[in-house]
């Protein structure tokens, strides 16, 4: 039976003392209560993602202040004989590089980080790294310094970009009552408050190593080892219920070899961050329709076979996989189009496969490219059947098929079913 609240009015509310009271609503699946506030706010990674975070964030703060140190000395803090003039100029240089760094990388692969969200948060980390290493070695050698230390802030701006926009993206991902604004200010808050306590720590811990460049380097690393370990601890306790391109594999070659799928803890512990940049299958999703045909033939050929809402071209030479979206698109026409991406990419694959998928493989395997239009085809006819029980065991499985974080273009296009009829 399904529970379905009346109004937007609490069923009950509780309060403590003179605090705040809160709210309590009825569940729409279960008519369990929910309540406002942690931890019914937030998902329940939130928790051991913030532990971690802040771990992390500590040690990014003594590092921070062991690279400031260095930068303030190579620029001529506390040496007599240096220039404020020179000083100023390579502060500005500085700067400069990386306001432009900034701008140029947030144009480039800004779109990017929604769909790999994880994977940007420990790069940029680890960018923040080998920026602040640059900025600690840069004063041991005084003819490169200004070219570093702008290589250095050029790093740093681009981790500004990627932290803020992965940062936004796992806010949305933990909020759950429509409280995003809320919980990015309590995250704010706690990371202001672990860099305070990194600061006051720095205060001890700087007089102790400054005179020791040596000791001062031992410390960075130990720290940075920290600093790594911390952030893929952190992002290794996300449990993401939206499906990306990696996600979807993982989940998808599951269910081809076992007829299960994955729930999105067990998908989540097993996607790759170090490598997810690199996916084998070059899945391009709402691209252009100049791009995949050139004539009415190629359309056609391209259209026959199916009603579905996208166009699919697969060039198995690459390894790429193509497709055209048309204007009724939506999320589910979206995941079936990738679905059925991989589904080719898994035909040039290793490991076992549905009967049906098994015999397409070998017809790839010893036939020539051109029959791919064919092969195209027939996988359409195979998902027609596969896909319903795939996106049901989704949903089933606790992930959530309303949204996508796979990486989609914004190219849409509209076809004629059979185009070579209004040439007649």
């Amino acid at each position: 039976m399904a529970y379905v609240a009346r109004s937007e009015a609490p069923l009950c509310t509780e309060q403590f003392g003179s605090g705040t009271a809160r709210g309590c609503r009825a569940a729409a699946a279960d008519g369990s209560l929910q309540w406002e506030g942690f931890p019914d706010s937030v998902s329940p990674d939130y928790l051991p993602y913030q532990l971690w975070d802040s771990v992390q964030a500590f040690a990014s703060s003594l590092s921070g202040s062991l690279a400031t140190h260095a930068v303030l000395l190579g620029i001529g803090v506390g040496n007599a004989k240096a220039s404020v003039s020179a000083a100023t100029a390579t502060w500005l240089v500085k700067d400069s590089t990386g306001m432009l760094g900034r701008i140029i990388f947030a144009w480039w692969m800004g779109s990017k980080m929604d769909c790999n969200a994880k994977q940007w948060r420990l790069f940029a980390d680890i960018l923040n790294d080998v920026a602040m290493f640059l900025e600690i070695m840069a004063p041991m050698f005084p003819t490169c310094f200004t070219m570093t230390i702008c290589i250095s802030n050029l790093a740093k701006c681009i981790v500004g970009v990627a932290g803020g926009a992965t940062r936004a993206a796992l806010t949305m991902h933990q909020a759950r009552r429509n409280n995003m604004a809320d919980v990015s200010a309590k995250d704010g808050s706690q990371e202001t408050l672990v860099s305070l306590a990194g600061l006051l720590v720095s205060l001890l811990m700087l007089p102790l190593v400054s005179d020791c460049p040596s000791l001062s380097l031992g410390c960075f690393f130990l720290l940075t080892a920290l600093h790594i370990y911390a952030n893929y601890r952190a992002v290794r306790a996300l449990v993401i219920e939206t499906l990306n391109e990696g996600r979807l594999w993982l989940v998808l070659k599951h269910f081809l070899q076992r007829g299960e799928v994955l729930g999105p803890a067990s998908a989540n512990q097993m996607e790759p961050l170090w490598t997810g940049f690199w996916p084998s299958l070059s899945l391009s999703l709402g691209v252009p329709l100049h791009r995949v045909t050139s004539s009415v033939f190629e359309l056609q050929k391209l259209v026959e076979g199916h009603q579905e809402p996208y166009l699919l071209r697969w060039d198995r030479s690459q390894n790429q996989v193509q497709v055209v979206l048309s204007q009724m698109a939506g999320p589910e026409t979206i995941l079936r189009a990738a679905t059925h991406g991989l589904v080719l990419g898994a035909l040039q694959g290793d490991g076992p496969l549905p009967g049906e998928l098994e015999g397409l493989r070998n017809r790839v395997r010893a036939g020539p490219e051109k029959e791919s239009c064919v092969i195209v085809r027939e996988t359409h006819q195979v998902l027609d059947k596969l896909f319903p029980k795939f996106l049901k065991g989704l949903q089933d499985a606790g992930w959530r098929t309303e949204n996508h974080q796979l990486e989609v273009d914004e190219w849409r296009a509209t076809w004629l079913l059979c185009p070579e009829k209004k040439l007649l």
